[in-house]
């Protein structure tokens, strides 16, 4: 039976469906099995491993999802240079034995892999059964015909990440998403071969069924194809059924459903319903299938933006790399819930996934938690941007990935747009980036151009032929959606928008010319596809504050011995903006559907704008370690409903040295700051248009307050006191209970504070982790951009006061206790229980 994928924990820590149930909906006639468990690793640079009878005891056991670089040392000579993280690659092989004992002559099995970058080749009992060069897309082979069904059999993958730099931000190393191992009868359903097309009008539902069912039988079978429709209580809806007779090449079955007052999929309620397929001949269940969807409709138009379900509203998008800090980009449900959470928590309604197809557990969750979402294909098409990068394999295999993203992912409520690639090159006629160095990329890109490197006239040039081609691709297998491109070329005769090809115009940056729409782009809606840019260290200040400082500048290398960003909206890249002044733009533009902040979380990679030992971003709304920095509660006032008042910086300084202090706050007419009981004034947002309210001050050590007041009545108040010195450390766990299932995570937030539980801001104490119980710590990290400790440690040194451990469930039920030590602090004890995941 295959269903949907992945039986995740239950909320709230990720909401899907229970596989258990499912098993009473479709017969066992047909099995899918997560396969991650008991893989053998090693890292090995020739191809003696694809032989069965390689001996490989003395591998590594482990499960997957893995990454083998994020277990690496920082270096700068590795060859993913610093914008890759400046960690290893390599050639790394996975073995694991499957043993059978199948007499069905017609049984047919099938290996699935979610994602491995990059290069995969699979081998069964030493034969290869293909390579896929593209490490973001799932691919699966019917291993079948090389199986021995009574015996053993030998899988052996390898993953080749040896050509470096491929990317220009980290990738990660090996099997890093999940694994299938699927068992059916020679008729199935194929594959993403269920496709479920809802429709909504006057409060009436339907969904259209196209079912595409393979056929390996030799001759011709009839069956009944029969499809139901549950909603989120598990109650049956409405089915449907129909005879089909199935050609020895395959069919797809149309079918049909009424739904009656449907229940709309939509940020604040995400109702999903589930889709059972069984085919069944004779009374017998050969194969089942099961997917989600959710009933919805999306809008945009060029005056008024984006509406979904019939309302207008903004989309607050982030953009999200795929690694997941400390933990590398191997996946993991419990890190993801906490990145899209926290995302959520923000404001954001909306994520694009930059700028590849994601892992499906991240669209699964968007569906669950209600984010929108923007589904990207490709970061460079024909032309390519670093030296080994997917520009290779472009021309042999765009169709197939294009083909195989739209497939997978389009049964997915969230997705309200389909991206066929980010600031590729074939926006201009010609780029010359021969020879240049990888951190100069984005400056190249970035770079205004005459109109000579635009298309010219009304001639169809073969950069415009292949935009057309590619949305083709996408509109062959999905018809519902538009489709758009991240464009930081913004004239009309970049050779995409001259396509004609992208319903939606992207603009990656550019806030200043969003006034030119309406006149360089008639009838067409729009969207910033990539926004800001502003960089920022959690924890860091530079004043004077009303100062911008727009870094690297037009060229590198840029230097400053501090290697921070300051922390004040008031530092940024020299192609993009702060955040209040693109915010400011978007808000105010009623034809600007909404904008994708570049980024919500820091990234491993592109350490912009410094070169190494920089080895990840300063663009997140959130550090690498998911600790928020100050613009985030910046969004918070603006995007949610809720009470905001937000202080910042800390009040550890020089006594009569110049502060500047900056507050953001909602539902509130004024703000007025104490220092020490004195009053240094009220402050209010003169206008629609600004965005915080500052003071300049003398330090003196105690404590600052700022209230916050509506109709002259005190609605919020929010102190910071003077740190002494530190004294203990501080845990603050997400969970403190989780699943005993060898995955799941409790992030714990580690500070140094003084007695009296003040966070000493400027500490930077070395914490030495322990661990009692059936657990391990999965990673450390404290945020800082340019830290050369290795992520996986037991000790880490403290950023502004603040690090990170990461604690991971072994698979029997324990107290697990976490002890932290280290020079002049007193030790810290903290239980995390691990409890039975069933």
């Amino acid at each position: 039976m295959r269903t949907f994928t992945n039986p995740f924990l239950k909320p709230p820590y990720i909401i899907a469906v229970s596989l258990l149930w499912f098993c009473t909906l479709v017969s066992h006639a047909a099995e899918r099995h997560l396969w991650d468990e008991g893989w053998r690793f090693a890292l090995h640079p020739d191809d003696a491993p694809l032989q069965p009878d390689f001996k490989d005891d003395a591998w590594r056991l482990l499960d997957l999802p893995h990454d083998w670089a994020i277990e690496g040392d920082f270096y700068a000579q590795n060859p993913s240079g610093a914008n890759g993280g400046a960690l290893p690659g390599g050639i790394g092989w996975y073995r694991k034995h499957l043993a059978l004992h199948d007499n069905d002559a017609a049984s047919r099995y099938v290996l699935h892999f979610d994602g491995a970058y990059m290069n995969t080749s699979v081998y069964v009992n030493g034969t290869l059964l293909g390579t896929r060069p593209y490490g973001f897309i799932g691919f699966s082979y019917d291993i079948t015909p090389l199986l021995n069904k009574q015996g053993d059999n030998v899988v052996a993958v390898k993953v080749d990440n040896s050509q470096q730099p491929n990317s220009r931000w980290y990738t990660g190393c090996g099997i890093y998403r999940h694994v299938y191992l699927s068992k059916s009868a020679d008729v199935r359903v194929a594959e993403w071969g269920v496709q479920a097309v809802s429709e909504v009008k006057k409060g009436l539902g339907s969904v259209t069924l196209n079912t595409q069912i393979e056929n390996f039988s030799g001759r011709s079978r009839r069956v009944i194809v029969r499809q139901k429709l549950w909603n989120k209580a598990r109650q049956l809806v409405t089915q449907t059924s129909k005879v089909c007779d199935i050609a020895v090449s395959g069919t797809t079955v149309k079918q049909q459903m009424r739904v009656p007052k449907p229940q709309l999929w939509s940020p604040a309620s995400p109702n999903l319903y589930t889709i059972t397929t069984e085919i069944i001949e004779n009374g017998r269940v050969l194969d089942g299938d099961t997917i989600r969807m959710g009933m919805r409709t999306v809008a945009f138009d060029a005056k008024q933006g984006f509406f979904l379900n019939g309302k207008n509203m903004k989309i607050n998008g982030v953009c999200l790399h795929g690694d997941l800090g400390c933990l590398g980009a191997a996946i993991n449900e419990d890190a993801l819930y906490r990145q899209v959470s926290l995302m959520k928590a923000m404001g954001a309604n909306a994520v694009r996934c930059s700028h590849n197809p994601p892992a499906p557990e991240l669209l699964n969750l968007c569906d669950s938690l209600g984010m929108l979402v923007v589904d990207e294909a490709f970061d460079s098409w024909l032309h390519g941007k670093t030296p080994f990068d997917y520009s290779l394999h472009f021309k042999t295999w765009f169709e197939r990935d294009l083909r195989d993203m739209v497939l997978r992912d389009r049964n997915h409520p969230s997705i309200i747009l389909w991206s066929i690639g980010n600031e590729v090159l074939e926006q201009w006629n010609k780029v010359d980036n021969a020879g240049m160095a990888l951190e100069d990329v984005n400056i190249l890109l970035n770079n205004s151009r005459d109109k000579a490197a635009l298309a010219q006239g009304d001639t169809l040039n073969v950069k415009v032929k292949l935009t057309q081609a590619l949305a083709a691709i996408v509109r062959r297998y999905d018809s519902t959606r538009l489709i758009t491109a991240g464009c930081n070329e913004v004239s009309p005769d970049n050779n995409l928008f001259k396509s004609g090809a992208l319903d939606v115009i992207g603009f990656n940056y550019h806030q200043k010319k969003v006034k030119d729409v309406p006149q360089n782009f008639p009838g067409k809606p729009f969207l910033m596809t990539e926004t800001v840019s502003a960089l920022q260290t959690r924890g860091y200040y530079k004043m004077p504050s009303d100062s911008v400082y727009r870094l690297p500048g037009r060229k590198r290398p840029f230097t400053d011995p501090t290697f921070l960003c300051s922390a004040y909206d008031n530092c940024c890249a020299h192609w993009g903006s702060t955040h209040e002044a693109t915010l400011d733009v978007v808000k105010h533009t009623p034809y600007c559907a909404g904008q994708f902040i570049w980024t919500g979380f820091d990234y491993i990679g592109e350490p912009t704008p410094f070169n190494f030992p920089a080895r990840s971003s300063y663009f997140g709304l959130v550090d690498l370690a998911g600790f928020p920095k100050d613009a985030y509660y910046l969004y918070q006032s603006e995007w949610t409903k809720g009470p905001v008042l937000h202080l910042f910086p800390h009040w550890n300084w020089i006594e009569g040295q110049a502060i500047d202090l900056w507050c953001y706050y909602n539902q509130a007419d004024e703000v007025e700051l104490f220092v020490n009981g004195k009053s240094q004034g009220v402050r209010q947002k003169r206008n629609e248009h600004e965005y915080h309210v500052a003071w300049r001050v003398t330090f003196e050590p105690g404590e600052v307050r700022v209230v916050a007041r509506k109709n002259e009545k005190v609605v919020a108040e929010k102190s910071l006191k003077t740190a002494g010195a530190p004294h203990h450390i501080r845990f603050t766990p997400n969970r403190k209970e989780i699943k005993a299932n060898g995955r799941s995570l409790s992030f714990v937030m580690v500070e140094v504070v003084d007695k009296d539980g003040n966070l000493c801001p400027w500490a930077e104490n070395n914490i030495l982790f322990s661990l009692a119980g059936d657990a391990k710590i999965a990673g450390v990290d404290n945020g800082s951009p340019f830290s050369l400790e290795r992520f996986q440690a037991h000790e880490r040194r403290a950023f502004f006061g603040k690090c990170l451990v990461v604690v991971q469930a072994g698979k029997s039920p324990s107290a697990v206790r976490l002890t932290a030590k280290a020079v002049d602090l007193a030790p810290q004890t903290i239980e995390i229980n691990t409890v039975d995941a069933r």
